[in-house]
C-alpha cells in the first residue's frame, strides 16, 4: 500500500485553505439540504462536509498504524508534523480561526495519539509472542 506513509488527514487540511484562502469561503455556506422523517430538513455546510471527510480519513489512518512496518513511524513522523503545523496555523492565522479548523486539529491530535497507542501496544503483543515461542521451543 503506496499510503503508508502518507499523514491522510492532511487533505482536509489542503481543502480547508484552498477554501479559506483562494476561494474565500465562509465555511457557513449550505451546500444542500437532507430531508428529515420529522418534515424537517437539515442543512449541510462547507464546514461540516470537511469535518465528515476527515472522520473517515481518521478511521483510515486508525487502520494504518495497525500495520507493523518501517514505514509506520515515519507516518507517525509526519503525522505529528501536520498536527504541529496545524496548531500553529489556528493560532496564528485569522482565516483558521473557526470551529471547523479547531475540530480538524483535534482530529490530527487523536491521530497522533491514537498512532502512537496503537503501534505500541502492538508491538508489546508482538514482543510477547516471540518471547512465549522461545520459551516452548527451548
Amino acid at each position: 500500500m503506496y499510503l503508508i506513509a502518507f499523514p491522510l488527514l492532511i487533505i482536509p487540511f489542503v481543502l480547508y485553505n484552498m477554501i479559506a484562502f483562494l476561494l474565500s469561503l465562509e465555511f457557513s455556506t449550505p451546500l444542500f439540504n437532507v430531508p428529515l422523517l420529522s418534515e424537517r430538513s437539515m442543512s449541510v455546510n462547507t464546514g461540516d462536509m470537511l469535518v465528515i471527510l476527515a472522520v473517515l480519513l481518521l478511521y483510515l489512518e486508525i487502520l494504518k498504524a495497525t500495520r507493523l512496518s518501517s514505514k509506520g513511524i515515519m507516518d507517525h513522523v509526519l503525522s505529528m508534523i501536520l498536527f504541529l503545523g496545524m496548531t500553529i496555523e489556528f493560532i496564528a492565522v485569522r482565516q483558521a480561526a473557526t470551529s471547523t479548523f479547531l475540530i480538524l486539529v483535534a482530529l490530527a491530535f487523536v491521530d497522533v495519539i491514537g498512532g502512537f497507542t496503537i503501534s505500541i501496544r502492538t508491538a508489546q503483543r508482538s514482543v510477547m509472542v516471540e518471547e512465549t515461542d522461545r520459551v516452548v521451543t527451548g
